[in-house]
Parts: structure tokens; C-alpha cells; sequence
């Protein structure tokens, strides 16, 4: 089978949907069928030292055709401007699918939401099914955020939700929560599935503490409390800084916040201004430095402001889970991550934006180094039983194989 991939974000990325959709185009190669992907130039969120202007507009990554196409550098911290950004890409990435000589099926990475209107237009052009994987669910998350309230581009954005949901051939979701969000708003429930998304326990698994990255920092001799992704408006990583403020005297507790993102020089500017000296902000790392990230780790956080009220699972608890580290959340208990959290038993949840919550949490930890062990052992279990890649990617390729015709084990 021929298949064309839009996603605005792919290696050298680093964030959770560029890893994600690389290793779900990997595993699809190594089963026999052609990738095509078309995507951005990178321009944020790389590891320290890529040098982009180097990197080709198209190149064969693991047996994958990658065509990347340039957008205007456009200021990525307003919202406005960055929808418009949004809007110009579905059109480029439109154009470039139509450069394409062959494929037998659309997957398009969403949001955001004009790729999905390129992915359908696409389809429509070519005479092929379209499948939408829903990762955020947008408008309604940067509604939320307060990020978008003119009426106008909420109404717009409002359309184009619903069209795609109510266009494309088949959507897949990452849990319950969000399958009912999007029945509700005009998804058909026979033709949307649940795929959660999944890590490579293959590639992430548990290891030691003292590693390259924590003897480079001087971490193998403290309880390291970190971060790793992108520091932007949703993460709410103010909490993070003030729960640091509470546990100052705590010598050899250090938090760790790794990566990149509009908030970041705002946070490190809160650090600074506080006296912070418990708190290390350290660049974005290659791909292959962020187990070593998760292993020199003691406690991971998962955060996300408290007026998202949208179910959501980032994609860092997966990778948590698996490399057998204790996670806390600070975000909405009544989502989808804290039922996770809770049926694996693999860390705390507390409230989002509360400081006092999380230090005391950080300490129940800190002080039971024996319930640490335990829930991170317990993340890797939940890790290998319900996450797994081949799992996921086999779920994929049969709604692919459905959707053309195929059967189970035709290319």
C-alpha cells in the first residue's frame, strides 16, 4: 500500500507528535508498504546544534520519502499570526500532496485543522480515503486557554472542525474522552475509533540514573525532579517554578525543565527574579539523550493549566511509564490521564496550577524512595500491557487496509 502522511511536525523534531508519527511511519515501511510525508521545515523544538539551514527539502529517513516545504518565519507567540501560519501551510501542504505520483490513502496528523481540509480536498482530487488521527482537540483547547476569542475566527474554526469530522473517511482519537467529544460535534461513532498512543518500550525502557546527561549536569547526586517538552501556553509550567519556590531549602531536590517553547524565557525569567537556584533549564535534546533524560530522573511531571477542560493524554506520560519512573500530574482530575495514572497505580495527581499540592506530593516521593520504586515499575507494566507500538500500528494498518480494500495482508 502507498501511503501519504501530512503532519507539520517530523524528525528533527523532537516533540511528542513528530516522534510519534516517525515511529508509526517506521513500523508501516518495515511491513512493506511505501511513505510518503510530507512536512514543515523545522524551525522550533530541535535539539541544540541541527543545522537546519543544511537540511534538505526532501530526503529517504528509515525508508521514508520525507518532502519538507518552507513557511514565512512568522512570530509563533501570537495566536492570530500563528492560525495564519496554520492556514497558509494546509494550502502548501496541499499543493505539495499533489506533487505526489501515487498512494492509495491520506493520514493527516490533526491539528492543525487545515491539514485535515487539505487532506480532504486531496482525497477528494485523487479518488482516496482520507483517515484523520485527532490528537488535540481544536478550537475548544485554545478556547479554553483563552487564546481565542475573537468570534469570528471561532466560528471559522468551529467549521472547519466539523467538516472534518464529518468529511473524512475515518478518525481515530487517543481515548474515550476524546471519542465522545468529537460524536458529539459531528463525528460519525462507526467510522471513529480508539488507537491510544503509544511508546516504543523497545527503545525506552528502564535504566540507570547516572548517565551522560546527569554526570554533564551534575544530577547523579541529587533527586531530580524534571520536565521534558515543550514549554508553552497549555503545559501551565508556572506551577512548576512556584512549587520549586516552596521547596528552595530542599538542598538536593533539583528540578529540571527541559526544551523549548513560547513560555520558556518568561520561566526562566520567574527562576532568575526568585533566586532560584534548584531550578536548571537545559536546551532541547536529541531524540537519543531523552531516555537518558527519564533515567536520571527520580520523579517525571506531566502538567497542563487547569482551564483545559478538553481529555487529553500527552504524550510524555507514555514515554514515563516506560522508562519506569514515577510520574506527578498537575492538570484536570477529571480527564483521561489521572484514570490511567490510577489504574496502573504509577503516580500522583493533584490539582492543576496548585504549588502547595505539588511540593507536597514532590515530598511524599522524595521522603518514600521504596513507593518511587514501585510506581515506576508499575508505569513499565501498564507500559508493555497496554501501549504498545505494534499493538497500535497493526490497528493503523487494518483501518488502512479497510478503507482501500485490502485485505489484512495486502501492500
Amino acid at each position: 500500500m502507498n501511503i501519504l502522511i501530512l503532519s507539520e511536525a517530523f524528525p528533527p523534531e523532537t516533540k511528542s507528535a513528530s516522534t510519534l508519527f516517525f515511529e508509526l511511519a517506521e513500523s508501516l515501511v518495515q511491513r512493506g508498504h511505501q511513505v510518503s510525508v510530507i512536512t514543515r521545515m523545522p524551525r522550533y523544538n530541535v535539539a541544540a546544534g541541527t543545522d537546519l539551514k543544511s537540511l534538505p527539502a526532501r530526503e529517504n529517513i528509515s525508508g521514508i520519502d520525507v518532502y519538507r516545504f518552507s513557511t514565512p518565519p512568522l512570530a509563533r507567540n501570537i495566536p492570530i499570526i500563528r492560525g495564519f501560519e496554520h492556514f497558509l501551510l494546509g494550502i502548501i501542504f496541499f499543493f505539495g500532496g499533489l506533487r505526489i505520483n501515487k498512494f492509495d490513502v491520506i493520514l493527516v496528523y490533526s491539528p492543525p485543522l487545515p491539514l485535515g481540509i487539505s487532506g480532504y480536498w486531496l482525497g477528494k482530487i485523487r479518488k482516496k480515503p482520507v483517515l484523520v488521527n485527532i490528537q488535540d482537540l481544536y478550537p475548544q483547547t485554545v478556547i479554553d486557554l483563552g487564546l481565542l476569542k475573537n468570534r469570528l475566527l471561532i466560528k471559522v474554526s468551529r467549521m472547519m472542525e466539523s467538516f472534518i469530522y464529518r468529511k473524512s473517511n475515518f478518525l481515530t482519537v487517543h481515548s474515550d474522552g476524546n471519542k465522545e467529544y468529537v460524536v458529539n460535534h459531528g463525528a460519525n461513532r462507526e467510522t471513529t475509533a480508539v488507537l491510544h498512543n503509544w511508546v516504543d518500550t523497545d527503545l525506552i525502557k528502564p535504566g540507570n540514573k547516572a548517565n551522560d546527561f546527569s554526570q554533564k549536569y551534575g544530577l547523579k547526586d541529587k533527586f531530580i525532579v524534571s520536565f521534558a517538552g515543550v514549554m508553552g501556553f497549555a503545559q501551565g509550567l508556572d506551577v512548576v517554578i512556584s512549587a520549586a519556590n516552596i521547596l528552595r531549602d530542599k538542598s538536593d531536590i533539583q528540578f529540571v525543565l527541559v526544551g523549548d517553547g513560547i513560555k520558556k524565557q518568561e520561566l526562566e525569567h520567574q527562576a532568575k527574579s526568585l533566586g532560584l537556584k534548584n531550578v536548571l533549564f537545559v536546551d532541547t535534546q536529541p531524540r537519543s539523550v531523552y531516555p537518558q533524560i527519564l533515567h536520571a530522573s527520580d520523579i517525571c511531571l506531566v502538567t497542563l493549566r487547569k482551564d483545559l477542560a478538553t481529555p487529553v493524554v500527552p504524550g510524555k506520560l507514555l514515554s514515563i511509564m516506560a522508562a519506569g519512573r514515577p510520574v506527578i500530574t498537575s492538570l484536570p482530575l477529571e480527564g483521561d490521564t489521572p484514570k490511567i495514572i490510577k489504574d496502573f497505580n504509577c503516580g500522583i495527581c493533584v490539582e492543576p496550577d496548585n504549588p502547595q499540592d505539588l511540593a507536597k506530593a514532590i515530598i511524599k516521593l522524595y521522603n518514600d524512595r521504596s513507593l518511587c520504586e514501585e510506581m515506576g515499575k508499575n508505569g513499565r507494566k501498564g507500559a508493555e500491557q497496554a501501549f504498545s507500538r505494534n499493538v497500535s500500528v497493526s490497528k493503523y494498518e487494518e483501518i488502512m487496509n479497510s478503507l482501500t480494500g485490502r485485505s489484512q495482508h495486502g501492500s
